[in-house]
């Protein structure tokens, strides 16, 4: 019921893959897909990811490098797929241990993986285990351990406790005395420790002369695997340290299993902490994803807009009281500094003043740049109708309107509004819809947390339930204001930027003109981490 299966290393090399009977379709689409969308932007955090009308599951093996990857169609419920993708990952390395610890791209295309026999009996076992525990029937109540219970078996008899305990304890160190052994034909061997430091710190004495020299070694890996036990308490104060920077609780989790899931099985250098190996590993994701795939230039992209004889047009949207108009301004200002001529299209039709407001910043920013061409013509205009308008009629107009004046950008605003107002997302995703836009900005505060999710998940959802086409304009950039007022408290950006997977354009930096800076990813991350 598999649609494929393959293995690969990081470098982009198919070790082995298996296509399942009458699968036409080749897998390359569905796995470079979860490489762009999910491993290169550090999002594994569930190991699961959705293509079309197939399910993808993943893992990763640090150790080696490695990736396998298991396609299946999505209306299927397969509940033994990630044991299956585990007993995979284990007998592979297992079987070509040697070959991979040359660790080379030459010595893996030159290594034959003749794995079609083995993988089709784990398969098979994984099937037939499914079916087992599927067909399993519901004890009765005489079969069950409740039946036996007596009113005596329920007194508590004295020492009997104790007696359970002592049991225990023997059972621990029986488990204890079997560590270090290894069953072979049947004959129990030594095998060497795995985690030679963690020995040291258990067997030590006390923190006298000779426990404060293991006391030193706490915390520290010596050239052994990472695993999930040694990461979950430092991922814990990881994620709490997020939160208080102000990051959303279900985007710090989900960067948090994003870094373990990056880091299980990893071989550690001597004397390499895991709070320093986390720390690292997590400071690279969030530059990661504050630098997105998708990169605005917009002075390019004007420059191309003008070679086509058309205005580049941006829209703001965002809630109330972000700071919308003013930021609309300083971006005005900004391209004004590049020498571009600006339309701003007043369709905020909705809050009193907003015209008003707009036409201030009007002549506020023809007084510091006064006209340069031989017509006389301010470099800066407002076009507005008005109040209780159609929005979507009033950018459209302003659209030609520049088109026929030759203006270079136009900057279209629009009322601020609450993700939870239909009528007002549904004329928002009419505006973009009708007047397709170049670029659309979502204006938001850098003071938000979990609040920044909620509105740009329903902001995204609204332009695309309310669109009229198949593949509906979403969300390109953020502008992120207030950011002068937050300290270290950085965490917005990250949450928004990872719920969009769409970059920050500008953020705002105080209340003049001047004050707007492009993200600088790797101050922001230095904030967010600082203790």
């Amino acid at each position: 019921m598999l649609d494929f299966f393959t293995i690969f290393s990081k470098g982009g090399i198919v070790l082995w893959c298996f296509q399942g009977t009458g699968v036409t379709e080749s897998f390359t689409g569905p796995v470079n897909a979860l490489i762009r969308s999910v491993i290169l932007q550090e999002r594994s955090g569930n190991n699961s990811y959705t293509h079309d009308a197939l399910s993808l599951k993943y893992k990763l093996d640090n150790e080696f490098e490695l990736v396998f990857v298991v396609g299946f169609q999505k209306i299927l419920t397969l509940t033994y797929v990630d044991k299956f993708i585990d007993d995979v990952q284990l007998h592979f390395r297992d079987r070509y241990k040697y070959m991979l610890e040359q660790k080379g791209a030459r010595t893996l295309l030159s290594s034959c993986f003749a794995f079609e026999d083995d993988f089709k009996m784990l398969l098979c076992e994984a099937e037939e285990s499914s079916k087992a525990r599927g067909s399993t029937s519901m004890r009765s109540f005489n079969a069950s351990l409740k039946s036996q219970k007596t009113v005596k078996s329920m007194i508590e008899t004295k020492g009997g406790d104790k007696g359970k305990e002592q049991g225990g304890k023997k059972n621990k160190n029986a488990k204890k005395e079997g560590k270090g052994m290894e069953a072979l034909n049947g004959t129990l061997c030594p095998v060497a420790p795995d985690d030679l430091s963690i020995h040291l710190i258990v067997f030590s004495p006390k923190r006298g002369a000779y426990g404060g020299m293991f006391w030193m070694l706490k915390g520290l890996v010596g050239s052994k695997s990472l695993s999930q036990e040694d990461m979950e308490p430092v991922l814990e104060k990881m994620r709490d340290h997020l939160i208080a920077k102000n990051v959303a609780a279900e985007i710090a989790s989900q960067l948090c299993d994003s870094v373990a899931k990056k880091l299980e099985g990893k071989v550690m250098g001597t004397f390499t902490t895991v709070a320093s190996t986390v720390k690292g590993a997590l400071q690279d994701s969030l530059v990661q994803i504050l630098q997105p795939k998708r990169r605005v230039d917009i002075l390019r992209d004007v420059l191309e807009a003008r070679s086509q004889r058309r205005p580049f047009v941006i829209t703001f949207c965002g809630v109330n009281g972000v700071g919308k108009s003013t930021n609309l301004a300083k971006i005005s200002f900004w391209l004004i500094e590049n020498g571009f001529t600006v339309l701003i299209a007043a369709c905020d039709t909705f809050r009193a003043g907003a015209v008003e407001q707009l036409r201030t910043h009007q002549r506020r920013l023809n007084s510091l740049h006064p006209p340069q061409d031989d017509r006389g013509r301010p470099v800066v205009q407002l076009y507005e109708k008005g109040y209780g308008k159609d929005a979507a009629g009033i950018a459209m107009e302003a659209i030609t309107y520049a088109r026929n004046q030759d203006f270079d950008v136009v900057l279209v605003d629009t009322a601020g509004r609450m993700q939870d107002n239909t009528p007002l997302m549904t004329a928002l995703a009419k505006l973009i819809a009708v007047n397709m836009p170049d670029l659309v900005l979502f204006v938001g505060e850098a003071l938000v947390g979990n609040e920044a999710v909620d509105q740009l998940v329903k902001f995204n959802q609204a332009l695309a339930d309310h669109s009229m086409s198949d593949k509906p304009r979403l969300i390109d950039g953020i502008v992120l204001t207030k950011f002068d007022t937050i300290d270290d408290k950085v965490g917005a950006a990250i949450s928004m930027t990872y719920i969009t997977g769409q970059p920050i354009v500008f953020v705002g930096t105080g209340q003049t003109y001047n004050d707007l800076r492009s993200l600088n990813a790797r101050a922001v991350v230095g904030a967010l981490m600082k203790a």
